[in-house]
């Protein structure tokens, strides 16, 4: 019983410490986003201020909701467009029999394990030629092509986990495999896609090299490079608007997560269970 006990209160005291090593990042943004000074150690000087949030909110030279727009605007294109393509793909992959099907899903996913820096530059003259620079596309087409492989890798592990009975009901009952694709698979793998979604939104919206060299002022940049970008009138960094630009930021994506909550985990559990 003792041994019990003992095991129990580590491990209570593992979690505690370990929730508490996860959360204080989160924690220090949040008191230094309310304060005067950004010493959290100096708690005796620390004053309780909304000043950072009305300034970054009312000087419009900061662009902060700008940098916020373009963010969740390129990250749930991106993020869309790249989760039907990957949904697509795993429907065939895992419905069809045709060769190399499998070494072909390896293979696309082994191309995203190329860092990005290795093709930034390919990519910036492209962009270039194309006249995209500092425009929604120059960062929405890169970040769907980064995206695919995970996404499809997902999907493929979660399709595969339903019935193939499904499609050969529906075939009997008269439908087209596009059909039965739209109908049928879409509604049933939803806690799938929601979670390859969600990857896909995150992943593009925490990006910071593509978008660091592919934008050029507020009009395209992204709020990683927002923050980076973030100085004060003698090139001081004011650490209070850094961290309350930086808490608004994320406001969008708890909600969506809290509001996806469910979905998240039966999806991650069901793929995982199946991969």
């Amino acid at each position: 019983m003792r041994e019990e006990k003992l095991t129990k209160v580590l491990l209570i005291i593992a979690t505690l410490l370990a929730i508490f090593f996860c959360l204080f990042p989160f924690l220090y943004m949040l008191v230094i986003s309310f304060s005067k000074s950004w010493d959290i150690f100096s708690l005796v000087k620390l004053e309780f201020t909304f000043k950072n949030y009305t300034e970054i909110l009312k000087d419009p030279g900061f662009h902060c909701m700008d940098y916020i727009k373009n963010s969740l605007i390129i990250s749930g294109i991106s993020a869309f467009i790249s989760v039907f393509v990957a949904t697509m793909g795993a429907y065939a992959i895992s419905r069809f029999q045709f060769p190399f099907r499998f070494s072909i899903l390896l293979f696309i996913l082994a191309s995203s394990m190329f860092p990005q820096i290795s093709i930034v530059g390919f990519l910036f003259k492209v962009m270039v030629k194309l006249n995209l620079i500092n425009t929604y596309p120059a960062l929405i087409l890169p970040y769907i092509s980064w995206n695919i492989p995970i996404s499809l890798w997902i999907m493929t592990s979660y399709l595969s986990s339903i019935p193939k009975d499904l499609d050969k009901s529906a075939l009997l009952d008269g439908c087209s495999w596009f059909q039965i694709f739209i109908k049928i698979i879409l509604p049933v793998a939803k806690p799938g896609i929601i979670s390859a979604g969600l990857l896909s939104f995150l992943f593009s919206f925490n990006e910071f090299l593509f978008a660091l060299l592919l934008t050029v002022d507020y009009r395209a940049r992204t709020v990683p490079v927002g923050i980076v970008m973030f100085q004060g009138l003698h090139g001081e960094l004011p650490w209070g608007s850094i961290m309350a630009f930086t808490t608004l930021s994320l406001i969008p994506v708890f909600l969506i997560v809290i509001f996806f909550q469910k979905y998240i985990i039966h999806g991650v559990i069901r793929s995982g269970l199946k991969g």
